[in-house]
């Protein structure tokens, strides 16, 4: 009976699996699909729970416990968090599957090596490498996106980078060959994977730039799905096996439209270090012109369409809230207010969704980088909030460039443009902004949530009052 129990939780949980990412395709019906993944999730648990072999039931309370005591701070973070909380969760994830599989090697190794069968080893050892890579790999991305001290945003590279980090992964490879081969006589051979998985993680992460990290988020999901995949075969658990193909098959759909949208490849974003800073050119600087907050509010209020850009800017600032007043404000006097979302603002894919999503904004209003752009030229105002690279218009002609052919929102095609930014550093491209210095681009120099606050203020004739 408690059989049948499991199989029927499984298959619920399953189905529900699969409508939450069905339901996630839309932000209208996004909270559905999270609600369905947990109770998914649920039912996982609780079909696990009803097997059988389960004979140490404190243990596996105490394991809950502390997984509660970890996991209720983690979910108290700010929106502007949650990149890095996301892969906080892919390094757990990671860990887990790499101790389970070392835990289960060295358990069939003490019942005689019986169950060591060249299947059961080769996705062991599958489990077992993706699973510590992504754990090492995971915390680095995160240290990059909470910009741990010791953890430098930028790309850090060395000769024969690439080439030391593929022949630690063919080493670790090539090891996992000779232990599925030899299981029972090379035990010694698993530390040696572990370690070797451990330090190409870390490796595989610090060449790559904070401009590349959500398509490196949604390439570690990928992992993780797969090793959780590895798992399933190892602990013959079938709802392991079609969650994780179900992880890692949509992560990997999630890097490739990441790669799509900055016109660049797996191997490029991996091993390209993009985001270096890059040598300043010489050459005539061109002059900055800026704005007030009243002047800015004047030009908005005489516009008939204003497109919005939110960067990571926005996010740092929590200008989302200031924002959706001004949208308010301005559909007000009739306005057509839309907001541009590039795939790759931010720092994780979706972020400015979320943020906007947060702010009670509405969906039909958030217009994604292709459907916009053909209404640019006929937007009055531009209003760029803490975006850098993807509105630079050096991806559109220089081929010197870091970020040549990445596509852009063409907020330069808009008859003016009003661009909200602390100061004039380089983005992490690390090379100024062409938008910055064209004729009909002016700075709006400050923090976006007060600069947009003042902005909201004028418009509602309150700019005198503070």
């Amino acid at each position: 009976m408690s059989g049948t129990l499991v199989q029927l939780a499984y298959l619920a949980g399953t189905a529900l699996f699969i409508l939450s990412l069905f339901w996630m395709n839309t932000p209208k019906t996004a909270r559905r699909g999270v609600l369905a993944g947990a109770a998914g999730m649920g039912l996982a648990i609780v079909g696990t729970l009803l097997q059988p072999e389960i004979l140490n039931w404190g243990t596996l309370l105490a394991a809950a416990i502390l997984g509660v005591v970890v996991g209720v701070p983690l979910s108290n973070v700010p929106l502007t968090a949650v990149p890095q909380r996301t892969a906080l969760s892919h390094a757990f994830g990671g860990l887990a599957a790499g101790l389970v599989g070392a835990a289960k090697y060295y358990l069939w190794l003490g019942e005689g090596g019986g169950h060591l069968t060249p299947f059961r080893m080769t996705a062991l050892i599958f489990e077992i490498i993706l699973g510590f890579l992504t754990f090492t790999g995971s915390l680095m991305a995160a240290g990059k996106l909470q910009e741990v001290k010791f953890i430098p945003q930028r790309p850090v590279t060395y000769p024969f980078q690439n080439a030391i980090n593929l022949g630690l992964l063919g080493i670790a490879i090539a090891c996992g060959l000779l232990l599925a081969w030899r299981p029972t006589e090379l035990s010694y051979l698993l530390p040696v994977i572990i370690v070797l998985a451990l330090a190409f993680g870390v490796l595989l992460i610090i060449p790559i730039g904070g401009a590349d990290m959500p398509t490196v988020i949604a390439l570690l999901n990928s992992y993780a799905g797969l090793a959780a995949v590895a798992m399933g075969f190892v602990l013959d658990n079938k709802l392991l096996v079609t969650a994780g193909a179900l992880d890692g098959s949509s992560g990997l759909i999630l890097s490739i439209i990441m790669c799509r949208a900055m016109n660049r490849s797996f191997t490029n974003v991996l091993f390209g270090a993009f985001g270096q800073v890059q040598a300043a050119k010489a050459g005539e600087a061109r002059a900055v012109k800026s704005e007030t907050p009243e002047g800015a509010a004047q030009i908005l209020e005489q516009a008939r369409l204003v497109v919005v850009v939110p960067g990571y800017g926005m996010a740092v600032a929590q200008a989302q809230h200031r924002l959706r007043e001004l949208y308010e404000q301005l559909s007000k006097r009739g306005v057509d207010v839309r907001f541009a979302i590039h795939p790759v603002a931010g720092r994780m894919p979706g972020h400015m969704n979320v943020l906007l999503a947060e702010a009670n904004i509405p969906y039909d209003k958030l217009v994604e980088m292709d459907d916009i752009n053909p209404d640019m030229p006929q937007a009055d105002v531009c209003l760029v909030v803490g975006a850098n690279d993807v509105v630079n218009p050096a991806a559109r002609h220089d081929k010197s460039s870091p970020i040549f052919g990445m596509p852009i929102i063409d907020a330069d095609k808009a008859h003016v443009c009003l661009a909200i930014k602390r100061g004039m550093s380089a983005g992490f491209a690390g090379i100024d902004n062409e938008l910055y210095t064209a004729d009909r681009t002016y700075m709006l120099f400050g923090d976006a949530k007060a600069v947009v606050g003042d902005i909201v203020k004028h418009l509602a004739g309150q700019g005198g009052r503070h």
